[in-house]
């Protein structure tokens, strides 16, 4: 009994080998098993950059719409309101000139300055080698005329001490902007060097260029 026993563990112990068979499969003509495969991600990843791109151009090219639809109206109501702005600029000028006007006049009628008393300022005021021609009175201003003796360098030396002088005088200065010598040339009929001074009135406009 034992020895019947121990011959049967060894028979159960042997390895079993396999049967051999030749292997007749042909794995190119086999079906696919995989159930997905790598290239249907990949196509899907490049369908979604297509998409997103074709998104990203649209709304670019809608932008772009809006943003020439808006240009355009823009310029319609620049093209409307071009016409009223131009009257409005050639009214603002008409109005700086005539309001140009009444300052002048306005400057003129302040200064309150009697032609008497004018002339016996200046008659105070001026020098034993310098005469008076004339004296007359503008919108902005005042023009002296008159001689003076002496060369020319000498002469055009005493009009300008006189001219500083007058400048000078608190006087003058509280009713002209300005004095100046206008001309100096030597008169044919005496000889002598006459000169022009204009004195401009505070707040009015220059003299007009000769």
């Amino acid at each position: 009994m034992p020895l019947l026993l121990k011959r049967k563990t060894e028979k159960a112990a042997a390895p079993l080998v396999p049967a051999w068979h030749p292997n007749f499969r042909n794995f190119q003509r086999l079906p696919d098993t995989k159930a997905v495969r790598t290239s249907f991600f990949l196509n899907g990843i490049a369908i979604v950059v297509t998409i997103s791109l074709l998104l990203v151009l649209a709304f670019q090219e809608y932008s772009l719409v809006v943003l020439n639809r808006q240009i355009t109206e823009a310029q319609e109501q620049i093209d409307r309101n071009q016409r009223p702005s131009t009257q409005a600029v050639a009214l603002y000028k008409t109005f700086q000139v005539e309001e140009k006007k009444i300052l002048e006049l306005d400057a003129f009628v302040k200064t309150n300055l009697p032609f008497s008393d004018l002339l016996l300022e200046l008659g105070r005021t001026l020098p034993n080698r310098l005469a008076f021609q004339g004296v007359s009175s503008r919108d902005n201003g005042v023009i002296v005329r008159g001689v003076v003796r002496g060369s020319g360098d000498r002469a055009s030396g005493e009009v300008s001490a006189y001219v500083d002088r007058l400048r000078k005088d608190s006087n003058f200065s509280a009713v002209f902007e300005t004095i100046s010598q206008t001309s100096l040339a030597r008169d044919p009929q005496s000889g002598r060097m006459a000169f022009e001074l204009f004195m401009k009135f505070k707040g009015a406009p220059a003299p007009a260029k000769k």
